[in-house]
């Protein structure tokens, strides 16, 4: 296996495979979760809508007889990040009901910006008592609308002081998504503050050369150790069929982006 095959079979099983439209059919979510599970091995999770939750676990146990390895992430307070803290948790706890097994939630980051710190901290905070110990709360920072590096580094300090068990670059559904500038500056506060805290790149990553940035930029900071799906994860949706091209050794084909 050559240094690229062996990237793109890493950054396989740390892939949270996405579909956020909106207007996903059954058929949609039952191919999502037969994408999710390869011959090459099976992506970290996929992350869906709190409505296809159910036909996500019903598509899986018929896939692999309930015993799926394949997370089933999905999206609160999403895509705008508001500032209702009681809408934001009552979206949790049902995604939590419906059997979600992480939720990733929009941070209020225009509240960020107006200058409201205590806002964030409050919605983090009882977004993670909704999810309690077994559910995985990753909080979207959206850091391509923060702008700043301070802004940046504050709502990265903020979600994780407030319990956040990942911090997540982007929603994918504004102008700047993902980049290594924002991954190093939230990279840099885990390594601080708690190296336990995941890290999800999501947006614009499409290739296995575009994941190998970030994957550089962990071993640089938190080490090879820290590159597992209990730390890092990549959100996206063209991604797969790249790191499956290259593993196969087939020519390399970007798709585009479903959100």
């Amino acid at each position: 296996m050559t240094e690229q095959q062996q990237i793109a079979s890493l950054a396989l099983s740390l892939v949270d495979l996405t579909s956020l439209n909106g207007n996903e059919t059954t058929e949609d979510i039952e191919s999502l979760c037969q994408q999710a599970i390869t011959p090459h091995g099976n992506t970290a999770a996929i992350c869906i809508y709190p409505q296809y939750i159910k036909v996500a676990k019903n598509a899986f146990k018929k896939l692999s007889n309930d015993n799926h390895t394949v997370k089933i992430a999905t999206v609160t307070n999403f895509p705008h990040g508001g500032s209702d803290v009681n809408q934001a948790v009552k979206e949790t706890a049902e995604a939590v009901a419906l059997g979600a097994d992480e939720v990733d939630v929009v941070f209020p980051y225009n509240a960020l910006i107006a200058g409201d710190e205590d806002i964030g901290f409050e919605l983090v905070h009882a977004c993670k008592r909704a999810c309690g110990k077994n559910i995985t709360l990753k909080v979207i920072i959206e850091s391509g609308e923060l702008k700043t590096d301070d802004l940046i580094r504050r709502a990265s300090e903020i979600s994780i002081k407030a319990g956040a068990d990942f911090i997540k670059t982007s929603t994918g559904k504004v102008q700047v998504n993902a980049t290594p500038e924002a991954a190093k500056i939230m990279l840099k506060v885990i390594e601080n503050l708690n190296p336990n805290v995941g890290f999800k790149a999501a947006g614009g990553v499409k290739t296995v050369a575009d994941a190998e940035k970030y994957l550089t930029l962990v071993m640089d900071s938190l080490g090879a150790s820290w590159l597992n799906e209990t730390h890092f994860r990549f959100g996206a949706s063209g991604l797969l069929n790249n790191l499956i091209a290259t593993i196969e050794g087939k020519s390399q084909q970007t798709n585009n982006e479903r959100y």
